[in-house]
């Protein structure tokens, strides 16, 4: 982050962020917690506009931190995209979204539809973003990177309080991509909660992010290839790295296997069909149990805009 996350404006993010996006509901269900062996608490992100989390942090940044008419540049896999499009024309500012030519076609079209200028450059999320920050250089533009910006984060975070209100837990289990989500969420519960064990989770395709952290420097990978493409990290940004390892207390790498598995698990108890990268705390689960045994386990099921391929695989399985 270029500045740290700031636990005040957590708390005081609601008032800034459309309520369509807050008090999302919590999950719990019987046969989904003896399957897993522990009791799993789960927030869903997915019955919004936009269909993820990212509507919290691309709504705080809009109202305070961009100016009015501003046009701005992104990189998004599809769902920052969609929240910073909804969040920035609204309010009367351009917004150019570079995604990779491989992203999802149903998030390219819904960013689109949110009246987001996109622009479909590289082979994966990182390829666009160098392209986003050249493009913005060169045409004068506000450059938005998620990740960076702490109001985004502190969106995010809002998340975090309306868990901690809701029901007690011992662990929680954050989606890991650029960071934003568990800069706010680790935030808001090392202030609110300090005595929950959080652990943030990456895709093993795309180990990026955990290499990083752990090693306590940036460190590239040649390739994220993950159906989570919603945390395919390959280039971290190496800014951030300190503040988000302060967030967490390990972090997890789960199999393409795994993933699926929770998306089916998922979809069998809780009757929701979640992206990749919204399963990816369940999957946790699935990869350790024992870490996990007996335990009350909070996860965000953060995004529901999955591919028409991998939606057809899920129903048919």
């Amino acid at each position: 982050m270029n500045q740290l996350t700031q636990i005040a404006n957590i708390l005081a993010a609601s008032r800034q962020i459309d309520p369509v996006f807050l008090n999302s509901p919590t999950a719990s269900d019987d046969a989904l917690n003896a399957a897993l062996g522990c009791h799993v608490v789960a927030k869903i992100e997915t019955a919004n506009p936009i269909g993820s989390f990212k509507g919290r942090g691309t709504e705080l940044f809009c109202a305070t931190a961009l100016r009015a008419g501003e046009s701005m540049v992104c990189a998004s896999a599809g769902n920052f995209g969609q929240g910073l499009a909804r969040a920035a024309t609204k309010r009367g500012s351009p917004c150019h979204v570079f995604a990779a030519q491989t992203a999802n076609p149903l998030k390219v079209e819904a960013m689109r539809r949110f009246g987001a200028i996109v622009h479909l450059v590289g082979h994966d999320f990182d390829q666009a973003k160098h392209a986003a920050r050249e493009y913005a250089n060169e045409h004068g533009m506000r450059f938005v990177e998620d990740g960076v910006e702490p109001a985004i984060a502190e969106g995010a975070g809002t998340i975090a309080i309306e868990l901690a209100s809701a029901q007690p837990f011992e662990t929680m289990l954050v989606p890991l991509g650029n960071g934003a989500l568990l800069a706010g969420v680790g935030t808001a519960l090392r202030h609110i909660a300090p005595h929950v064990d959080i652990i943030a989770v990456v895709a093993a395709a795309a180990p990026a992010m955990k290499l990083s952290l752990e090693a306590g420097q940036a460190i590239e990978t040649e390739s994220a290839n993950t159906i989570a493409d919603g945390i395919a990290v390959r280039v971290p940004i190496a800014d951030s790295l300190a503040h988000l390892r302060a967030c967490c207390d390990a972090v997890v790498a789960v199999s393409e296997a795994d993933i699926f598995k929770a998306m089916q698990l998922v979809h069998r108890h809780l009757d929701l069909v979640l992206e990749p990268a919204g399963a990816v705390g369940i999957a946790a689960i699935l990869a350790e149990p024992g870490r996990f045994a007996d335990r009350r386990v909070a996860t965000i099921l953060c995004g529901g805009n999955i591919s028409v391929e991998l939606r057809h695989r899920l129903l048919a399985a």
